[in-house]
């Protein structure tokens, strides 16, 4: 079963991104690319236990298992070695992608307390952008009673947009919601 954002898209977003750029053909449209979740867990130097409960819970938010991340360099400031574990990612595409988008714009975004939109600020320069979030309690799939400790992640949408001004129209016209 396709995912209703994706077909969103095809039937309502191409055309209207194709009128406001001026594009000839719709595969000139920007589209998302894939959806990278990333968790950085800074206190797994000292206890090991509270990447697998950060594993487990994006695991839940994303659908699909993560993959731990270590380190690359060591750090003697922060106590951390070459090849300590201290985060985990997940990059989700196609169907999980479109329905992780959807699950974010319409249930996760509106439990965030006094939340007037997302900036629109933190794109790169090529279309991409990175939205950082506190509290990962505000999806549904998270338990409250099972969890030890609120921990934060950052969520980055990839996108095929040449410029910032294409990629903030595209996740516009998708549902995401800017600070006016």
């Amino acid at each position: 079963m396709r995912a209703r954002l994706r077909e969103y898209y095809e039937k309502k977003v191409v055309p209207l991104l194709m009128k406001e750029f001026g594009y000839k053909n719709p595969m000139q449209v920007p589209k998302l690319v894939k959806i990278v979740l990333n968790m950085g867990v800074g206190e797994a130097t000292q206890n090991i236990r509270i990447l697998d409960a950060a594993v487990e819970e994006l695991a839940l938010i994303a659908g699909q298992r993560p993959v731990i991340r270590r380190a690359k360099k060591s750090i003697a400031a922060f106590k951390l070695r070459a090849g300590m574990p201290i985060g985990c990612k997940v990059t989700l595409r196609r169907d999980r992608m479109y329905d992780f988008f959807d699950r974010l714009v319409n249930f996760a975004l509106p439990r965030v307390r006094d939340f007037k939109g997302v900036s629109d600020e933190a794109f790169d320069g090529r279309g991409n952008y990175t939205l950082g979030i506190k509290e990962h309690i505000i999806f549904p799939e998270i338990d409250y009673d099972k969890i030890d400790k609120v921990k934060g992640m950052n969520i980055t949408f990839v996108t095929t947009a040449k410029t910032d001004e294409e990629g903030k129209s595209l996740l516009e016209k998708l549902g995401l919601p800017f600070r006016r």
